[in-house]
Order: structure tokens, then sequence, then C-alpha cells
């Protein structure tokens, strides 16, 4: 029991200090912006506020097994040299 109140707790703060931060873009941060940084890094996170939109790549990561496939394909784009202007070109400038 008290494992789960402590969860509770920890869930209820960490809830009321993200949507205490503030976005540069006003339609931006809050409880998203922090699943866009824990979940997909830095880079979506401040691209996601910035005001760019998570790309379904980054999305299937957190399908377990799923993205292995994926974290492989997009390494291997990486090792191509792939930048995102590249992105761009293919998905539009809403993604990267």
């Amino acid at each position: 029991m008290k494992k789960i109140i402590t969860s509770v707790l920890v869930a209820l703060v960490l809830l009321g200090s993200t949507t205490s931060t503030l976005a540069i873009n006003d339609n931006r941060g809050g409880l998203m912006g922090f699943i866009a940084g824990c979940c997909f890094g830095i880079r979506a996170g401040a691209a996601y506020n910035d005001g760019k939109e998570i790309h379904w790549r980054e999305w299937v990561g957190l399908v377990p097994y799923l993205n292995i496939v994926f974290f492989i394909w997009n390494g291997i784009d990486g090792a191509n040299g792939t930048t995102s202007k590249d992105y761009v070109k293919k998905y539009g400038a809403a993604f990267y």
C-alpha cells in the first residue's frame, strides 16, 4: 500500500511540475511537451515546443519488440548520412 501511495504522490508532483512550465510557443509545452521530451528525447521535445510534430517513426519506438526494427532502420538512415533536410523533402516541414 505504501508503494502505491508513493507512486501516486510522485506522479502528482511530476504532473504538477509539467503544467507550470512555459514554452516559447503558447500552444506547446505542458504535458505533451513533457511526454515528447521524456519518451522521445531532448531533440523531439525541443522540436515539439518549436511547433514541429512527432513523426510516426518516433511513435513506433514505444511499441515493444516492433521498435527494434525501426531503431535499426533509423540507425541505417543515420549511417547513410540522411539529414533533417532530406526528411523535410520526404515528410514535410511539419516534422523536421
